[in-house]
């Protein structure tokens, strides 16, 4: 934890005590819950001060990606929300970060999952005309095509792509990396995007970054957020949409065409089976017709 995040957990335990009156064990609670923010902020690299809507979105799909149930979820996200209020009223932020953000539906345990005709849909929609439809379509294609972690895509390097092993290699949480399969749409999205790259005037010390912004940067993980968020809305899919809504799907999809869990385990960078586990969440319909196929009751001989 920095000193600036442990600076304003303190502060905020003795706004809790002292203007709040709330008792030790409550205060001990909110600040259990405001770790697992502090937790997520060190490990993207971000400042409480300067968490964004996008960026609070993506730790709610944290929490849900490594199993954490919605009740917890909600009881985790109102001590967040009272952080940031009291950040707020101190003036050591000018706007809430939370504020809008709905409150996880109690009994919901998993999040969203697109169809492969959305998929096929949001891939489709992008305007290769645009300065930035080719990459955004090839940003789309990666991470449905490889399950990546926003994090993991923004930081995604040229060199760590092998388009003749149809493979690359990703360095996740904890520095671990580890190689994960990559599609032909997937490179030949790439390989198309690499036209527009050579026209960008990039940034020193981006030389090897995959995805630049029109200013030859790095793209940010709010930016991938509104990128995925916008299309869906413009191909009218109409669900509750993050980019972490794509990695959810790659897991379903693979779990739903045979894939061992282990195998999706590996490829998602989970250190838990247990963690991988929530995608055993298969469709009703898809259950009906595994059903219909191959319990011995069904089967016509």
């Amino acid at each position: 934890m920095d000193n600036t995040a442990n600076n304003l957990k303190k502060s905020y335990a003795s706004y809790l005590r002292l203007e709040c009156g709330l008792s030790d064990n409550s205060i001990a609670g909110y600040c259990d819950d405001l770790d697992k923010l502090i937790k997520f902020i060190g490990e993207e690299n971000l400042t409480a001060e300067k968490l964004e809507h996008a960026d609070i979105l993506q730790f709610l799909c944290t929490l849900r990606d490594i199993g954490i149930q919605p009740r917890s979820q909600a009881r985790i996200l109102s001590g967040i929300k009272s952080f940031y209020r009291y950040l707020t009223v101190e003036e050591y932020i000018k706007s809430d970060p939370t504020k809008n953000i709905d409150t996880p539906k109690i009994g919901r345990h998993l999040p969203e999952v697109l169809t492969l005709e959305e998929v096929d849909r949001l891939v489709g929609s992008f305007d290769l005309s645009l300065p930035e439809g080719r990459r955004n379509k090839a940003i789309i294609e990666v991470m449905y095509s490889c399950g990546l972690r926003v994090s993991e895509l923004v930081n995604l390097k040229i060199s760590d792509i092998y388009p003749k092993e149809e493979f690359i290699v990703i360095k996740g949480k904890g520095d671990k990396q580890r190689i994960v399969p990559i599609s032909q749409s997937a490179l030949k999205e790439i390989s198309l995007y690499m036209h527009d790259r050579k026209q960008l005037n990039i940034k020193k010390g981006d030389e090897d970054t995959l995805f630049l912004n029109r200013r030859g940067g790095r793209l940010s993980r709010v930016m991938i957020f509104y990128i995925v968020k916008e299309q869906c809305a413009a191909c009218n899919i109409n669900k509750t949409i993050s980019p972490h809504t794509l990695r959810h799907t790659f897991a379903t999809h693979l779990l739903e065409g045979g894939a061992n869990l282990r195998a999706i385990q590996q490829m998602l960078g989970h250190e838990s089976i247990t963690t991988t586990e929530i995608y055993v969440h298969l469709d009703k319909e898809y259950l009906r017709q595994e059903i219909l196929l191959h319990h011995p009751r069904n089967i016509k001989h």
